[in-house]
C-alpha cells in the first residue's frame, strides 16, 4: 500500500479555504456512487497488461470492502473499462501519437474488447447490480469519453468515491472532471493506486487542495453506515 504523505501546511490551506478539514465527511448514502477506475488485467496483469501497476493489485481488498458498503447503505457501485476502438486512432489521435510503435500496439491489444487485458481483475467483487461503463479517454466523466454523469444522475447520485489505476492520470481526470460536471467528488487515498508514493501523493495533494476531498477506506465506511443508520432511525 502507498505511503500517505499530505503534508501539514496542505491540510492548513484547505482549511483556511473551506473552514474543515473534509469538506464531504458527512455521505448522504443514498446519494453516493463509488467509481473504481480501470481496474482491468490491462493495468494489472504482468504478460497480459501494456501499462502494468503493481501496486493496482494491493488496493483491491479496499475497493471490495468500500463497494460493499455502497451496495448496502444504497448507493451505486459502477466499473469503468478503458476500450480501444478505431474511432479513438482518429479523434484521440495525439495520444497515440506519444506512443512508440511496439507500445501503441501492446496498448490496442491490450484494450481491445474480447482480450483478456479489456475484462476486469478478477479479484474484484462485481455484483450483477453494478454497472459497468466503458470510456474512450483517461477521464470517464468527460462527455466526449463515457455516458457516466447522466446516469448517475438519473439515480440521484451527486456524490462520487474515485478508486482505481492510475491516481495521476485516468483516476485523477475522472475526479477533477466529476467536479467540474458539479458532483462532490472525494479521491480515496488507499484506493488508488499509482507507479510509486511521490506520484501518487503529489496526485492527491493538487486534487485536495482546489477540487474536492480525499479520505481513507475506514473513514469513508464509517459515513456510509452511520448515516444509513440515521436515516433509518428516522423512519
Amino acid at each position: 500500500m502507498h505511503k500517505l504523505s499530505i503534508p501539514q501546511s496542505v491540510t492548513d490551506r484547505v482549511i483556511e479555504r473551506r473552514g474543515q478539514e473534509h469538506c464531504f465527511a458527512d455521505l448522504d448514502p443514498a446519494k453516493t456512487a463509488l467509481v473504481v477506475v480501470d481496474m482491468q488485467n490491462a493495468f494489472m496483469m504482468p504478460g497480459v497488461g501494456h501499462a502494468v501497476c503493481d501496486m493496482a493489485r494491493e488496493i483491491v481488498p479496499n475497493i471490495n470492502r468500500l463497494a460493499d458498503a455502497v451496495r448496502k447503505t444504497g448507493g451505486a457501485v459502477v466499473w469503468i473499462k478503458t476500450r480501444f476502438t478505431e474511432a479513438s486512432l482518429k479523434e484521440w489521435s495525439n495520444s497515440y501519437a506519444f506512443l512508440l510503435p511496439e507500445r501503441k500496439a501492446k496498448r490496442i491489444e491490450a484494450l481491445s474488447p474480447g482480450g483478456l487485458g479489456y475484462e476486469l481483475w478478477d479479484g474484484l467483487d462485481v455484483k450483477p447490480e453494478d454497472l459497468t461503463v466503458d470510456k474512450q479517454r483517461f477521464s470517464a466523466f468527460l462527455p466526449e469519453s463515457s455516458n457516466i454523469a447522466p446516469l448517475l444522475r438519473a439515480r440521484g447520485i451527486d456524490t462520487v468515491l474515485i478508486t482505481g489505476t492510475v491516481t495521476n492520470v485516468c483516476c485523477e481526470s475522472s475526479a477533477r472532471d466529476a467536479m467540474m460536471m458539479n458532483f462532490r467528488t472525494v479521491m480515496v487515498t488507499d484506493g488508488n493506486a499509482a507507479a510509486n508514493d511521490a506520484e501518487h501523493n503529489a496526485s492527491l495533494i493538487a486534487f485536495y487542495l482546489t477540487f474536492g476531498d480525499i479520505q481513507p477506506t475506514d473513514m469513508l465506511v464509517a459515513s456510509l453506515e452511520r448515516n444509513a443508520r440515521r436515516a433509518a432511525a428516522a423512519q
